[in-house]
């Protein structure tokens, strides 16, 4: 009787490799991309995505039914999933943000 060796997890280069190839067959560059975030309310937090996406872009916002918490549907001008990635990045370091 063989041995099967555990799977390996990916690595994070061959996960976004992975999601760069799909968001290549899915989309067209330019295009108009969707961000989705979860932030705990505070208008640093507004401000911070604000910062990030800039005044270009077409931001919705929605609060909570508690109030504790506010959702950001963003749709901004990208050249390609690199960027795509970069907005992700720079997104998470706002404290306590979710990405969808």
């Amino acid at each position: 009787m063989s041995e099967e060796k555990p799977k390996e997890n990916p690595s994070p280069v061959s996960d976004r490799e992975r999601m760069r190839a799909q968001l290549n067959e899915t989309h067209t560059w330019p295009s108009d991309f969707m961000f989705k975030f979860i932030v705990p309310k505070g208008n640093e937090n507004e401000a911070a995505l604000r910062a990030i996406f800039g005044l270009k872009s077409k931001m919705k916002m929605r609060e909570s039914s508690t109030g504790k918490y506010r959702s950001f549907t963003i749709l901004d001008r990208v050249t390609g999933a690199d960027e795509v990635f970069e907005r992700y990045e720079a997104a998470a370091k706002i404290p306590g943000i979710i990405a969808l």
